[in-house]
């Protein structure tokens, strides 16, 4: 089809705007000329009007796939596959992505489950190019970020280098933490799955989020699940992978990390312990952590960048000694409070920890109400204790034997709770430095 016929149907579609068989046949013609950027605009016209036509999902995902965006196809193909009857044609473009990620294995799968519904859809090229990944057995190494000293050749050992990372966990994985999955399926998982609709209302997609509370409730596990929910990359960033010896270096590797980001977007960037790099810069007293925290703030802010598909994930114990300007609007925009976790967030964590473990019929509920105040991480202590006392005993009889809420309860009783000594600082903060009203959370949850 020529520009003209191109043009003709484009006509078409004004006389008859609401016709969806042209506008079915002006995306396709698109697509065989390859202007994928105007088919891709065609297309979720169409979807808009027809939300449940296959054909044009699948035109979308090929689309998306044409186009290098591959975590944003992958979450639309992935629905396809997941119908009753999926059709075959959704299979191969799932092939197609997973080979993208280098997941040789998923799309060997994906493939032969699309020959095996169409038998026609076989593709000698993208078969032998699967066979020759699987075949080569060995996963390649995981991008790195390469940061250092000035003189970045003089830095060879992998203390320099910041690994990305590409989670497998999901949310399935974290137990409870309802509210902040749902503030973070707001912030970047919808705003993947429907463009459209957050850039109608001037929305960008990405943006920071701020977890805080006791050591040990998640705040990491949920992170690195954010990222494997949406199968995105995703960068952990310590204090010590950013700040150096030498004079502007640390706001390089800052920078740096960013950048990357910004290029493996979807990206989730997760910054532990913030509070050491944004500390309160009224507080210091040398000039060298200010620029830090001002490089920080001008990257997030992202006024020469676009951040647009980045999610900053920020975790800290001590909010307090964070810095004012963090919490600005466009920043840090969403501060949420991670508790403990609740009685039915407990029993998920257990049971998510005793899964592939040897186990009789848990009596959940009296562990947890001999667990009170206990953070997730001392719930992974108590197994530990669990499992120690059972592996004294096989040690002496010979035979193993599966864990029993006896032995759980003995690992409660010899654990204590970690996050006591956490609420009686916080404590104190949320009664006298609450002017924000910040620490509203705290208060509720102290019942005071």
């Amino acid at each position: 089809m020529n520009f003209d016929e191109i043009q003709s149907l484009r006509e078409a579609i004004k006389a008859s705007p609401d016709s969806i068989p042209l506008r079915k046949l002006l995306a396709n013609a698109l697509m065989k000329k390859e202007r994928w950027e105007e088919a891709e605009i065609e297309i979720k016209d169409t979807l808009r009007m027809a939300p449940t036509d296959l054909q044009v999902k699948i035109a979308l995902a090929q689309t998306f796939y044409e186009l290098g965006k591959i975590s944003t196809g992958l979450i639309l193909v992935e629905e396809l596959v997941a119908l009753e009857r999926p059709p075959a044609q959704a299979y191969l473009i799932l092939a197609k992505l997973l080979l993208k990620t280098n997941d040789a294995e998923g799309a060997k799968d994906a493939y032969e489950k699309a020959t095996i519904i169409d038998a026609s859809l076989k593709d000698t090229f993208l078969e032998s190019e699967i066979n020759m990944k699987v075949q080569d057995g060995a996963t390649p190494e995981p991008e790195k970020i390469k940061l250092g000293g000035p003189d970045e050749d003089d830095f060879d050992d992998d203390d320099s280098y910041l690994d990305i990372e590409r989670p497998k966990t999901s949310f399935e994985d974290v137990g409870g933490m309802d509210k902040l999955k749902e503030e973070i399926r707001m912030k970047i998982i919808h705003p993947l799955e429907h463009p459209e609709i957050y850039k109608a209302y001037g929305k960008k997609i990405g943006g920071g989020i701020l977890m805080y509370g006791p050591p040990g409730c998640g705040k990491t596990h949920l992170a690195r699940a954010t990222a494997g929910e949406i199968n995105a990359n995703f960068i952990s960033v310590g204090i010590s992978d950013i700040l150096d010896m030498y004079i502007g270096q640390s706001e390089r590797n800052l920078h740096a990390i960013f950048e990357k980001a910004r290029k493996l977007k979807p990206c989730v960037l997760f910054f532990d312990e913030v509070d050491a790099l944004g500390a309160n810069r009224t507080d210091m007293k040398n000039s060298a952590g200010k620029h830090v925290i001002n490089q920080f703030l001008a990257e997030m802010d992202g006024v020469q960048y676009d951040n647009d598909g980045i999610l900053v994930l920020a975790a800290t114990n001590a909010p307090w000694h964070l810095d004012p300007a963090f919490r600005r609007p466009g920043r840090f925009d969403r501060i949420i409070f991670v508790p403990p976790p609740d009685d039915v967030a407990k029993k998920a964590i257990l049971e998510i920890k005793l899964k592939k473990k040897p186990t009789e019929t848990i009596d959940y509920q009296r562990v947890i109400k001999k667990a009170k105040d206990f953070s997730g991480a001392d719930l992974e202590a108590v197994i530990d204790i669990a499992i120690e006392s059972k592996l004294e005993e096989a040690m002496k009889s010979g035979i193993p034997t599966p864990l029993s809420t006896k032995d759980l309860e003995l690992g409660v009783k010899q654990h204590r709770a970690t996050t006591k000594e956490w609420f009686n600082t916080a404590k104190n903060y949320a009664l006298f430095a609450n002017d924000s009203g910040l620490y509203d959370d705290i208060l509720k949850f102290m019942n005071l």
